[in-house]
């Protein structure tokens, strides 16, 4: 019993002759991958697009989603501006917009913009 009560009183002694600031500094945020903008990877983006919008931005016939396929790169950019900011109302886009980089959004508006309609 005395030599658990020494061990005890040893480690006490111990840990009040430490900094109080001895804890290791907090670990830096994650770094995220940089977007691939290669031919192959803003393709890979696109097809995200395709769930509601058609293959290469063609909807459906008849669709209410809009193609993209053929639109001006400008137009897409300032639409997906006004999805992220809020200022164009939608369902699900305000949240997508909020995804993409503006390198991202110009590497799609791209993409799209040289699809035949």
């Amino acid at each position: 019993m005395k030599r658990i009560f020494r061990c005890g009183i040893a480690a006490a002694v111990f840990a009040a002759t430490l900094p109080a600031g001895s804890q290791q500094p907090a670990p830096p945020p994650p770094a995220f991958a940089a977007p691939n903008l290669s031919e192959s990877g803003v393709r890979s983006m696109a097809a995200a697009c395709a769930t509601c919008h058609g293959t290469l931005g063609k909807p459906a016939a008849q669709s209410a989603v809009p193609a993209l396929a053929g639109r001006a790169k400008q137009d897409i950019v300032d639409a997906m501006a006004q999805f992220r900011d809020g200022k164009r109302p939608a369902t699900l886009m305000h949240q997508i917009a909020k995804g993409y980089s503006d390198a991202e959004v110009a590497a799609l508006a791209d993409y799209f913009s040289k699809q035949a309609r």
